[in-house]
Parts: C-alpha cells; structure tokens; sequence
C-alpha cells in the first residue's frame, strides 16, 4: 500500500531540519527537575504599564486588522526610537515594517529580496533561523566563521573571498546568539565597505542590542555613511521587554523593499497583532526603568555563570559581551557538544544547547542561557560539575 506521505512534502521544507535549540527544549520539557538554561527566553514578566495598555486597548475595541505595515503611532515611536538610539533616520510611512516578532521580520525581509540560486553569507556560529529562511526562500546559505579569538567578531577577507558574483546579501547579528559578541564599529566599517564595493545587501539582527556589558556598545551598520540604502536592520521587542510571547517585531528597510515587505506580510499574517502593537506602543513611549533593572540582573548572573564555569575542569570561557548566553569551550572534555548536552541533560539535570546547533564552527562549544535565576543557574553549574566528576571518577 502507498504511503500517503510520499511526495506530499515540498523538498524545500524537507530540507530544513528542526532547530537543536527545539530538540532539547521538547526532550527537557518531558523530564522532571531539570534546570532550563536552553531557551533563549526572559525569564521576567513583561512590566505592568505594557500589559496595561494593551488591556486598556482591548477594552476600548482596538482588537481588528490593522495596516500589514503597522499602526501609524507605533511606526512613529519606532522612528524616534532608531533616530535616537541607532542613528538611523527612517520614514515611518515608507520605511519601517511591524512585524509579528523579529523572526517574521527575517524570513519577509528574506523571501522578499532572494531568488533562486542567489548566494546569502551568513555568520557560523549563529541562530539557525537564518539559514532555514534562506533556503526556503530558494538561496543557497555560504557561512563565514565568527572566530573566538576575534572576540567571535569577523575576518573581513574571509568574507571578502566568499563573495561571487551570485551574493546577494550578508547577514550579521551583534550582540550574536550564541556566542554573546558584538561587533565592534571597525568591523562594521569594514564590512559597510565591501558591501558598498560589492553592491550587497546588508540584514543586520540587532534584537539583543540593549544587552551589552563591561562598557561595550551597540553600532547599527545602516547608520554608517552611504549604508541606509543598503541595509534591512531588523529588531524586535521580545528580549528587551520581556515580550517573547506577544510576537511583535519590526523592520528598517529600503522603501522599495520595506513595500514589498509589507505585502507579503498581508499574505502571512494579515497584520501583526493589534494588540500588541498597543503594547509596544506604550513598550517604546513609555518609563524605561524595568528594562534597565532587567539588564542590571543579566549582568550580574553573568558574573555568576563565567565565574562558576571557571571553577569547572574542562571549560574555558571569556565573558560574553552581550546577549544572555555563555558559550563556553569544551574541547577539553571528551564529549561532542550533543553528547555532552544530552549528558548534562540526562544525567545532570541540566538543559543546555550543543553549539553544534548553530552551525559547523560552533562544535567544541556549548550554549548556556543566563536568562534564568541566579538561584537557578548556581544549581546548574553544582549539577554540571557534580556530574563531570562522576565521569572522571
């Protein structure tokens, strides 16, 4: 008899594989005890005064389709926000896209500029979405090593050496997930260069821009001169507020592709949702105090979790400079990274990502998560130590 699924599934879909950070956020959910440091998630609530507005607008009936460009007021606030903070001056009638979260803003951003058979670099390690986005848009996704010894940072003529006359975009993520970088504004300028030489397209992930430490900072690339028309600079509201579950996101884009963008949006998702474009409405206009005691917290369970994996034989690690994750080396432990994070998870108690997960040059490392509680993570690393002993033992 026939197999009812032969055939029934579109190769391009096929092709993707389901993210590892899934893989292991699905086998820890079925297990109890287990300490989640997998999920790159905010473990706060989203503060008062947004849950509040967006009640507010639920109660007075702002609960239809809007625009598939966002609502005007929100557009408006993000192109102060950009004017100010990033250094980008964006219309917010013609140029700014909402989007149901910054993934949305990725793959629209990604179906709309690539073609078949157009070549998209992207950074290795990295978040997998990018290179699932690429392919089911029909591009072929080439990576350029994120080094640690460049603080995971970029060689220029690495990137320089991949570029053929099918590159159509580069995609560049600061502060990255997973290896908590951030690319320094030389970098940028160098890659703003070859972009213009090349005449690329730049995709520039910036949602973990707020959370930078140690008195690092945060460069949008399409603030630099001549890179505006050149770069699609996406963000999202989901780390900064603690606003994962409200799917809300937005785009900075070229007129052109901002329009198209736009369109397609209608066809994935009508609008984003009306009311949590009320939510980050009041997000952006509104008191900023609970984002900075948010990122006060991260830094001080980042103290916690570098300091705590010093102390454990078989990791080595430099302090992330931005994100909420550590992504220490293991090299010096006998494990791959999927046999050692289903190790600590089986065995430990402990849920952690393989770096492998997010591309070739992230085997040798692991992804742990400090969006949790200090209480939490110091758990953690008592399980994770106390469990290497054993093996050693």
């Amino acid at each position: 008899m026939e197999s009812l699924d032969d055939g029934r599934v579109a190769a391009r879909v096929k092709d993707v594989k389901l993210s590892g950070i899934r893989v292991i956020f699905d086998l820890a959910a079925k297990m109890p005890d287990v300490v989640r440091l997998e999920a790159g998630e905010p473990d706060f609530n989203t503060p008062t005064h947004i849950c509040d507005a967006a009640e507010k607008a639920m109660r007075e009936g702002r609960t239809h389709y809007t625009t598939s460009r966002g609502i005007p007021e929100l557009r408006a606030a993000i192109a102060a926000k950009v004017r100010k903070e990033n250094g980008i001056d964006a219309d917010p009638e013609e140029e700014i896209v909402v989007t149901a979260g910054g993934s949305c803003a990725v793959y629209l951003a990604i179906q709309t500029v690539i073609e078949e058979g157009d070549e998209v670099l992207i950074p290795d390690p990295s978040w997998p979405h990018y290179e699932a986005c690429v392919k089911l848009a029909g591009g072929r996704p080439l990576t350029y090593t994120l080094k640690e010894e460049l603080d995971f940072s970029f060689d220029i003529e690495e990137i320089e050496g991949l570029i053929t006359d099918r590159t159509k975009m580069i995609i560049v993520a600061t502060p990255s997930n997973p290896t908590g970088g951030v690319i320094p504004l030389k970098d940028l300028k160098a890659l703003a260069d070859v972009a213009i030489k090349h005449n690329i397209l730049i995709l520039s992930d910036e949602v973990y821009e707020k959370m930078v430490y140690d008195g690092v900072k945060h460069y949008s690339i399409a603030s630099l001169a001549e890179m505006k028309n050149r770069c699609i600079t996406v963000n999202s509201f989901s780390k900064t507020y603690a606003m994962t579950g409200w799917r809300l996101g937005y785009a900075i884009a070229p007129k052109d592709i901002a329009a198209d963008m736009a369109k397609l949006n209608l066809f994935v998702n009508s609008c984003p949702s009306s009311v949590s474009q009320e939510a980050g409405l009041a997000a952006l206009t509104g008191p900023q105090d609970a984002v900075e005691k948010m990122l006060e917290e991260y830094s001080r369970r980042r103290h916690v979790i570098v300091d705590g994996l010093r102390r454990i034989e078989g990791f080595r690690i430099n302090p992330p400079k931005g994100a909420f994750y550590a992504f220490p080396r293991i090299s010096d432990l006998n494990y791959s990274s999927w046999d050692l994070c289903m190790h600590l998870l089986k065995e430990g108690r402990v849920a952690t990502v393989p770096g492998a997960a997010f591309g070739a040059h992230g085997e040798g490392y692991i992804r742990i998560s400090y969006a949790n509680s200090v209480e939490k993570i110091k758990m953690a690393l008592s399980r994770i130590e106390e469990t290497l002993a054993k093996v050693r033992r």
